[in-house]
């Protein structure tokens, strides 16, 4: 398509001053194109933060006038039926405490299917705020066999239309026009009026545009009908679905893991660098031990975060995220859960940090809380190191199906199962208790499959490794300061303990006589008190702790079999990761819930651990 019609209509000949639209409001419903215009419009100049007292993220950028807009959660109509639309509304209104009001509004709608959208435009106009209707997909739906006069949508509509692509940036002069009030200029047209309070155009349907020749349904999209024969099937689907999660999850695992841990060693290498040239012991250790490490494991996570948005982005560009949670939804529904909830849970088992952030893409409040609790179930890969060292000291490498399996791979997959079940109670034991209530109506539009577009995706990844740089990051960094002058003070002669002699072995000794029913002893609790900075220190505190002898062998020797039977199941259902908490606390907005959190995880590991522990015993293990 070579142009772009824009068309302006207006009641009345009174123009708004050129810029008098200081605050836009950007909405529209999901999958519409509605981000991709706000990166267009914003680029890097947009911030992140939460409503007032909710945990609805408030996303606002600036455009180079100045002019502030505000993207607002996607909504399909006026009539709430979850927080952030209650929260979209609220905008809308003036109402929202914390949000100036809007003085205009960007409505963004799909053209290749104008027909489903008619309603919520009709009541966005009832609103009475000045709104321009943006006409999105322009390419695709001439691409398509469509087509729509936006000079006859604006004349029944009564409001200034625009047709637009967002992904190539066409018809963005026409968003400029509006915002600097010179639509007022623009031919006036008659307008079709509706009786009583109604909305202008209500009458306004795709018959009477289709009959007038302003519309024309484009020919629905070959390859999506086609794929979709596949990616929908109840077999087929499934195993598709199976394949495509497994090749992101082993990009994840694969590559995106041991970048961050090839990263944080990089950065600790370079902080030990420069500590050789600060010659006060106390102040080196602090630096570079206490900051500068702890800053070198944040940035460890952010390839997992940023791979993991990645593979978001695409499948969501793409329009296979749909189609996924469709397939996920037939079996999660038993559990309470629907089928949004499967790729931050999929997810979890490389990181549950960036996990817990894409629970963000749950509409529901409550389906979203309760992924946000039960992901840290899954087995993250920072449990590795653990289950590695544990496996291999103390479970023989017998075969079990011959060549194909051994009895230390089978030791590995039963971990694995008993985080996923662990998560499967959870979930069911939150929706039948502190999350009980109707389960929200799983409703998803199936968009047709697209090209997914390079600059979306770049400022997607940016956005989301920023937030969780400067959200989360910041409080990681405090923890995790804490837990290293527990496990370096007190100091003796200018130099810091080791920690077999610290507050934290101290603390190791109080939790002691907690341990010795699960079968394990002192050095094992002081592992695991250390294990809250990173899960995969247990091995080198454990390592410090014995002299650097082999670990396995100390363990062998003094905890057993059936200790390190019990230590593993504890291991797999314990929270233990100041990160976690940390994302939990800025995605919920309050300490109560990662509060609770721990102590439920902990609680459940101690008792599964307990009874193992027994069980083992019995067994003679």
């Amino acid at each position: 398509m070579s142009t772009v019609t824009v068309i302006a209509v207006e009641k009345s000949t009174s123009a708004k001053p050129a810029g008098a639209y200081h605050t836009i409001g950007l909405i529209g419903p999901p999958n519409v194109g509605k981000t991709t215009l706000f990166n267009r419009l914003t680029g890097l100049r947009q911030k992140v933060s939460n409503y007032s007292g909710v945990t609805v993220e408030h996303r606002s950028g600036r455009l180079k006038s100045g002019q502030t807009v505000i993207d607002l959660p996607g909504v399909w109509s006026l009539t709430p039926e979850s927080e952030d639309q209650k929260i979209a509304v609220n905008v809308l209104h003036g109402a929202q405490p914390g949000v100036p009001k809007l003085d205009a509004v960007l409505l963004v709608v799909d053209g290749t299917a104008l027909h489903r959208y008619l309603g919520l435009i009709h009541e966005v106009l009832a609103c009475g705020l000045p709104t321009m209707v943006l006409i999105n997909m322009a390419d695709e739906l001439v691409a398509r066999d469509g087509y729509i006069d936006p000079l006859a949508v604006a004349r029944e509509l009564g409001s200034p239309t625009a047709l637009i692509s967002a992904s190539r940036g066409t018809g963005m002069e026409a968003i400029s026009h509006f915002l600097n009030g010179e639509h007022a200029a623009a031919q006036i047209l008659p307008v079709l009026q509706a009786g009583g309070n109604a909305a202008p155009g209500c009458a306004t349907d795709c018959n009477t545009l289709t009959r007038s020749g302003a519309y024309r349904r484009p020919h629905h999209s070959r390859f999506t009908r086609t794929f979709d024969r596949w990616a929908l099937h109840p077999v087929a689907g499934p195993l598709m679905c199976i394949f495509f999660i497994a090749a992101a999850f082993q990009i994840m695992f694969r590559l995106a893991y041991p970048a961050g841990q090839w990263l944080s060693t990089w950065l600790g290498n370079i902080g030990i660098a420069a500590g050789a040239h600060i010659p006060d012991a106390i102040l080196r250790a602090i630096i570079v031990d206490g900051i500068w490490n702890g800053i070198a494991s944040i940035l460890g996570f952010l390839p997992t975060i940023l791979c993991m948005f990645l593979v978001i982005t695409l499948l969501e560009d793409s329009g296979y995220m749909a189609r996924a949670a469709v397939i996920a939804d037939r079996t999660m529904g038993h559990v309470g859960l629907n089928g949004r909830s499967f790729l931050p849970l999929l997810s979890a088992y490389a990181c549950a940090v960036p996990a817990i952030m894409a629970t963000r893409a749950i509409p529901s409040k409550r389906d979203r809380l309760a992924t946000i609790l039960i992901a840290p179930f899954m087995t993250c890969s920072a449990r590795l190191p653990v289950y590695a060292l544990l496996i291999a000291a103390f479970i023989p490498q017998r075969k079990v199906l011959g060549n194909l399996l051994g009895l230390q791979a089978v030791t590995l997959m039963l971990l694995y199962a008993v985080g996923l079940l662990a998560a499967l109670f959870t979930a069911k034991l939150l929706h039948s208790s502190a999350l009980k209530g109707q389960a929200s109506m799983f409703a998803i539009e199936l968009p047709n499959y697209r090209m997914p577009r390079l600059r979306t995706v770049a400022l997607a990844i940016y956005d989301r490794s920023m937030v969780f740089l400067k959200q989360v990051g910041t409080v990681i960094l405090v923890l995790n300061l804490a837990i290293w002058f527990l496990s370096h003070m007190p100091f003796h002669n200018g130099q810091p303990s080791d920690v077999g002699a610290s507050y934290l072995a101290r603390l190791g000794d109080v939790i002691q006589p907690l341990l010795h029913p699960l079968g394990l002893n002192r050095n094992v609790g002081i592992s695991l008190l250390g294990a809250f900075v990173a899960r995969e220190s247990v091995v080198s505190t454990l390592a410090t702790l014995y002299g650097q002898v082999n670990v396995g062998d100390a363990l062998r020797g003094e905890i057993g079999l059936s200790g390190a039977i019990a230590l593993l199941v504890f291991f797999a259902l314990a929270m233990q990761c100041t990160a976690t908490l940390a994302v939990v606390r800025r995605e919920t907005n309050s300490w109560k819930w990662p509060l609770l959190q721990f102590a439920y995880m902990t609680v459940l590991a101690y008792g599964a651990s307990f009874t193992t522990y027994r069980i083992a015993l019995a067994m003679h293990l």
